[in-house]
């Protein structure tokens, strides 16, 4: 009888595609994963992992039995949330996935509130780019992500608890930096910074504000918001920043003046994604509340 432990294990090797850290993962000797591998294979009658002294490498074939295994693991764990679906919010451990633009400005603000109303709950935060986040809730490695809307998340659904518009911020003494309000017109005539490729707030921004690739960065493709603002305390330019992260990215600098780009709102918005029939919505909204509380007077 094929078992859980197996496909798991198989699953664990695919990840790391080494045996050791699999079995470190899996929190078991490497003889006794690559025992239950063997097995596995014995017992399907195929091989799955080719494997030598210096790689392992998946089988054609071995590709098809993986995906089916994340399908059948994920059915069980369905499972067992339906089993659970009727206790109180929270009371099962929960994998959520949270983008760099929201992670750091977001997490510190709902955690105490989080512990107070639900110390029991156990909750593993993922930190990824918005598409590694999505391909990991639809493939079920996690069960729900925070993300930035609009974003394509097609076969997920989605729960929007926020709306935020963007600042702009520039050393103090330059060109409009006395404004209380910016147009993108004003803005694309400073020296404009955003992040690298692959973040959605620079997808957003250049939207918002109307802008070409080549209109913005200048050459610069930073990775956090931190290392923006620090470009614009050493006089590189200008750059956007969500109303979530605005205090904790300035407030105690002086240096610089923040303005609120008058552009259509909401800027971005923000959500839960999860698949259509996960069983744990109650802790999604619980969660989702407790986010839209936090930010209330952000």
């Amino acid at each position: 009888m094929i078992s859980i432990k197996q496909l798991s294990y198989a699953l664990a090797v695919e990840r790391t595609l080494h045996f050791k850290k699999a079995a470190d993962l899996c929190c078991v000797s490497q003889s006794a994963l690559s025992a239950a591998l063997s097995e596995l294979e014995k017992q399907l009658g195929l091989q799955i992992f080719e494997r030598n002294n210096k790689q392992v490498l998946v089988t054609p074939i071995g590709h098809e039995v993986l995906k089916r295994a994340k399908d059948i693991l994920l059915r069980i764990e369905d499972l067992e949330h339906l089993a659970g679906s009727r206790s109180e919010p929270l009371s099962f451990p929960m994998s959520v996935g949270v983008i760099p633009t929201i992670a750091p400005y977001l997490l510190p603000r709902i955690f105490p509130s989080l512990n107070e109303r639900f110390p029991a709950a156990e909750i593993n935060v993922v930190e990824e780019q918005s598409q590694h986040l999505v391909d990991m809730v639809r493939s079920g490695e996690i069960d729900t992500a925070i993300l930035a809307l609009p974003f394509p998340s097609e076969g997920l659904l989605s729960l929007e608890f926020w709306q935020e518009d963007f600042y702009w911020v520039t050393l103090k003494g330059k060109t409009h930096s006395r404004q209380t309000e910016i147009t993108s017109d004003e803005v694309t005539q400073n020296r404009l910074m955003l992040l690298k490729e692959g973040h959605c707030l620079k997808d957003h921004a250049l939207d918002v504000c109307k802008l070409t690739e080549q209109r913005a960065n200048h050459g610069f493709g930073a990775t956090s918001l931190n290392t923006l603002i620090q470009m614009v305390q050493g006089d590189l330019g200008t750059t956007l920043i969500p109303a979530m992260a605005k205090e904790q990215l300035t407030a105690a600098n002086d240096q610089l003046s923040v303005i609120h780009l008058n552009e259509p709102s909401p800027h971005r918005r923000i959500a839960f994604v999860f698949r259509p029939n996960y069983t744990c919505l109650s802790s999604i909204e619980a969660l989702a509340d407790i986010c839209k509380a936090s930010l209330q007077n952000t």
